[in-house]
């Protein structure tokens, strides 16, 4: 049976528990525990008064201050919606140009364009717009449909080779698979048309090779990327005097379209993005590359 006793030293009675020579203290609470705890109870009372916090069936006490996070959520949702409706009017309805000119709804384009991009067009084409082998670089000049604002809009709506019954189409066929160049015109062309990009590979280029490329070319190419090789928006045939390649601009990279041939894909995305979306994704990419972010 634990003995109760009095500690010498300290004058407090012991709790009679022992623990390998050591007795334990019946110290009393310190009295700013009281003071913190009967605080603490004060304040949960007048949190129950005041506040929301007690169900009571399918409700609840509304307290005495009527604040309502609920509602709170809801009148800061319509404020936004609001908000929204007057730039999203007048983005719908002012013309590129008058958008363009003013900060403040560029601003906004900026902030949802990001947004729409990164949730549906940065799979392909990258968060930084840049593209990677196979889908463009949307930060450059080089647009095969044209890069105006409302020329991008127009390719986001119906599409490259898409399901949409306005889609905008192009191929490049397989001149080398397909036979319908001899071989040794296609090892020609493509030394040919990789210097117009990067004209000082024509020093690796066979006696003649260039001339005899640039003759096939304008026989067989011209039609599309035009004369000077700088491509036909109206055909969505690329430039091929810059430096943006969709498939690479090395040698091997070259001879693979043209023997092999492409045909890109972008889906349409009419029903996906409304008006509004799509306009401003427009605006949005347009505004990357004029700032070349």
């Amino acid at each position: 049976m634990a003995v109760e006793e009095r500690d010498l030293h300290t004058g407090y009675m012991t709790t009679g528990h022992e623990w390998n020579g050591i007795k334990e203290l019946n110290t009393p609470v310190p009295r700013p525990v009281y003071f913190f705890l009967v605080l603490t109870a004060l304040f949960s009372l007048g949190y129950w008064v005041l506040m929301p916090a007690w169900p009571i069936g399918v409700t609840y006490t509304k307290g005495l201050l009527g604040l309502d996070d609920r509602q709170n959520l809801q009148d800061t949702l319509k404020q936004a919606a609001l908000g929204r409706d007057q730039w999203a009017k007048k983005i719908e309805t002012d013309s590129y140009a008058t958008i363009q000119a003013d900060p403040r709804l560029m601003n906004i384009v900026r902030q949802s364009g990001r947004t729409l991009f990164g949730d549906n067009c940065a799979a392909c084409h990258g968060f930084n717009a840049k593209g990677r082998p196979g889908f463009p670089d949307l930060t450059t000049s080089s647009w095969l449909w044209g890069g105006d604002p409302a020329a991008i809009a127009e390719t986001i709506r119906v599409g490259i080779n898409s399901t949409h019954p306005d889609t905008r189409v192009s191929q490049m066929p397989a001149f080398g698979h397909d036979q319908m160049i001899p071989s040794a015109d296609v090892d020609n062309v493509v030394a040919y048309v990789q210097t117009l990009s990067a004209p000082s590979t024509a020093n690796d280029a066979k006696p003649g090779q260039i001339e005899a490329g640039k003759t096939v070319f304008a026989a067989t190419c011209a039609a599309c990327h035009g004369d000077d090789g700088k491509g036909k928006t109206d055909l969505g045939a690329p430039n091929l005097t810059d430096k943006s390649w969709i498939y690479g601009g090395d040698r091997q990279s070259i001879l693979n379209t043209v023997w092999s041939g492409r045909q890109g894909r972008m889906p349409t995305w009419e029903s996906r993005l409304t008006p509004l979306d799509r306009k401003i994704l427009a605006l949005y990419l347009f505004d990357q590359r004029a700032t070349g972010q």
